[in-house]
């Protein structure tokens, strides 16, 4: 017998000889809380049929005593359980403004330190008596490694409908820090055992609870849609619904302003002056992509390019490092097959100057684009000497690009990542963004065509479509241009499956565990789709392309996937200084550096950072991520003409209009119902001595919120709104 079949052996077996203690209801869905053995059971089932989801608490002890309390606030059901081992307290929450959303928790206050070597997985699906094999469902995602703790999943015999299962891993850290485990992998198992497997060190006897203190050991949301979603995009938008439900009832992590100012002129100040920095080739400025490590590679040049451009619009005049950066550009360009190679002629012969990942040969054509459609024409020249041998690669690999292949040949290096089995699955979302700034460029109608049809070739990925988490960001955006060129709502729909695979791969919690408590992780995306770290520049560039993707995407975005798009970019401001090595502890900094060494003078940032709390930086220094401070800044910092300040948001912000000598009006891109900071910065030396008043679109005078130091003054917003300053 399976270890799948006997669990739910062993569930019949519990409801055979269950004791009943509480019986609720709960608009159409009843629940019942029976014990058997160790174990308290909780069925939450659809009234009318048999079976449905089993919720397990393990009771620790045989000897366990089990009553009912009564219930307060939105507690649907309360129950204590006490034994020789302790006490648990086990609570089942309802919202009244979500017809089936339950708040499963389960605290513990052992009598003695306790080590605990095993609890089993806390949810699984039943059937009817009638069918006792298994119930009919399917697991559509999972968690990934250390990703948010979440299955979801459909329950489709008894008729139950679509279930998320949501654990909330920020309430677990007091359990992971005692035990000395972490939630990798913990949330999903193997249909039909759907649930939570606490982690345990079940030969370390010192990873124990601490006696006398109550810890939270499980807090579950688990909210059941009627109808289930099958069809790809319409699952992708149930996902995204269901998700932005649960994520607005989470303890939201507090905010820090951060000056991205002040942090792109120290680091246009080290990539200008550092020799860790540059390199010299055929008398043009080349930058290492890791401190004083590595080959110059068009990526890293463009990258930095594309950054100091924005940089210079910003600032109104041309910083001197986009010359010098510009100038070397050609040098990476191969006449003969019409492409932008990795490296240069004369790289070292440590490296395959043939070989190139799938995506970089796409990822410096947009910045080309990005350059080319602000009116650089020596980019725009470029871009069109190289955009031939982009479509003749798609067309090689039908759409389905591999991880590597040689430049020259197209022969495959690496077929596959072996996670997976699947190669570079979103390279046509970046392609389709390419494809779709030639046609803005050129008006050819050939490459819209090529956009559509690398989007139509990502259709039934699901989620297993991201690979690299910028590249699904931007091909969620590539997706909503389409539908405003075409028309086809299709394409707006189809966004929606690259925006759930995008934050399937996030890390909806807040890591406490080890290290981890020197920085935040909260909301942050896994670089690839098997890595075990953030990485900076994927943060940056999601973050770049999320930003157009609210843009175009205006009213017609369902509120669900405006909520998490742009608070994946509010969190960003904030969690992304931490890969800078001044903004954490030496300790926190790995000394053994895959690529180069740490710098904590300079002002680049490392590449990686780890929810489980390992040393940050063991990839390296990346400059080719030294463009975050600039994306960030150029964003979210915005000047009023004759101001003595800029204007900060940490919401997207739409339609500044100067109305008067000192006075101008905005709006707020933010989800409704949540918050923003507006802010005012002082620019340049000294501190202006202003009397800032800010108004909503009613009227209503707003008053500044704590003082913050580096600040004028703080106002704390809705998300949503238009706002009028005097000053």
């Amino acid at each position: 017998m399976s270890p799948v079949s006997l669990a739910v052996r062993q569930t019949e077996t519990a409801l055979e000889n269950a004791r009943i203690i509480a019986r609720a209801r709960h608009g159409d869905l009843t629940v019942e809380a029976s014990t058997s053995g160790s174990d308290l059971w909780v069925m939450i089932a659809r009234k009318g049929e048999e079976g449905g989801l089993m919720w397990r608490v393990a009771l620790l002890s045989d000897a366990a005593k089990v009553r009912k309390l009564q219930p307060e606030g939105q507690e649907l059901m309360v129950l204590e359980s006490t034994s020789p081992a302790g006490r648990h307290r086990i609570s089942i929450e309802t919202d009244p403004s979500e017809h089936a959303l339950f708040v499963l928790t389960t605290r513990f206050r052992p009598n003695g330190k306790l080590h605990i070597p095993f609890m089993p997985r806390d949810l699984i699906a039943v059937g009817p008596p009638s069918r006792p094999d298994r119930p009919r469902g399917r697991i559509e995602a999972r968690q990934r490694r250390l990703n948010t703790g979440l299955c979801y999943f459909s329950l489709e015999e008894p008729d139950l409908g679509k279930v998320l299962y949501l654990q909330d891993l920020t309430r677990l850290n007091p359990y992971f820090r005692a035990t000395g485990t972490k939630p990798e992998n913990a949330v999903g198992g193997e249909w039909p055992e759907v649930g939570y497997l606490p982690p345990t060190n079940p030969l370390d006897p010192s990873s124990a609870l601490p006696g006398g203190r109550e810890t939270v050991i499980s807090r579950a949301y688990l909210l059941i849609r009627r109808f289930a979603e099958k069809e790809e995009t319409s699952s992708a938008w149930q996902f995204l619904d269901m998700l932005g439900a649960i994520y607005r009832r989470l303890d939201f992590q507090p905010l820090e302003y951060r000056n991205w100012v002040e942090r792109s002129e120290r680091t246009l100040e080290d990539l200008s002056r550092s020799p860790k920095a540059r390199t010299r080739h055929r008398d043009h400025v080349y930058f290492h992509p890791y401190t004083a490590s590595e080959n110059p590679d068009s990526m890293v040049q463009l990258s930095i390019l594309g950054a100091v451009h924005e940089w210079s619009r910003w600032t109104g005049r041309k910083h001197p490092l986009e010359r010098e950066n510009a100038s070397g550009l050609r040098g990476f360009y191969d006449e003969k097959l019409g492409a932008l190679r990795r490296y240069l002629p004369d790289v070292s012969s440590d490296k395959d100057a043939d070989a190139v990942d799938s995506w970089y040969l796409y990822h410096p054509m947009r910045n080309l684009g990005d350059l080319a459609l602000d009116g650089d024409e020596d980019a725009r020249e470029l871009f069109f000497d190289v955009i031939d041998y982009g479509i003749k690669a798609a067309h090689h690999f039908n759409y389905k690009w591999p991880i590597q292949y040689k430049i020259d040949t197209f022969e495959v290096i690496t077929d596959v990542a072996e996670a997976d089995d699947l190669g570079q699955t979103d390279v046509g979302g970046m392609y389709a963004w390419v494809m779709l700034q030639a046609f803005q460029l050129s008006h050819e109608p050939r490459f819209l065509e090529e956009a559509r049809t690398a989007i139509d070739a990502a259709d039934g990925m699901r989620f297993d479509l991201n690979y690299q988490a910028n590249l699904t960001a931007w091909g969620a955006t590539a997706c909503i241009e389409l539908w405003r060129i075409t028309g086809e709502k299709h394409y707006l729909a189809q966004s929606y499956v690259y925006l759930a695979s995008f934050f399937h791969n996030c890390e909806i919690w807040e890591s406490r565990i080890g290290l981890a408590e020197h920085y935040s992780n909260f909301l942050g995306a896994t670089c690839l789709q098997d890595a075990p770290y953030m990485a900076v520049y994927e943060c940056f560039d999601s973050f770049a392309a999320f930003e157009r993707y609210l843009d175009l995407a205006g009213p017609d975005l369902i509120p669900s996937a405006r909520l998490l798009v742009s608070e994946y970019c509010r969190y960003a401001l904030d969690r992304a200084w931490y890969f800078y090595p001044d903004a954490l502890p030496p300790e926190a900094l790995a000394s053994a550096n895959r690529n180069g060494h740490i710098d904590r003078e300079l002002s680049f940032p490392v590449e990686d950072l780890y929810p489980d709390g390992q040393q940050a930086g063991q990839v390296g220094q990346e400059i080719y991520g030294a463009g975050a401070a600039m994306v960030f800044a150029t964003r979210t910092f915005h000047r009023i003409e004759g101001a003595p300040f800029l204007l900060h948001t940490d919401r997207f912000l739409r339609a500044l209009v100067r109305i008067d000598e000192r006075a101008a009006t905005f709006a707020l891109d933010g989800p409704a119902g949540l918050g923003a900071f507006i802010s005012l910065v002082p620019e340049g030396k000294g501190r202006p001595r202003i009397a800032a008043k800010l108004r909503d679109a009613d009227g209503t005078l707003l008053s500044p919120g704590e003082v913050v130091p580096g600040l004028l003054c703080r106002f704390d917003v809705p998300a949503q709104g238009v706002y009028t300053l005097h000053w």
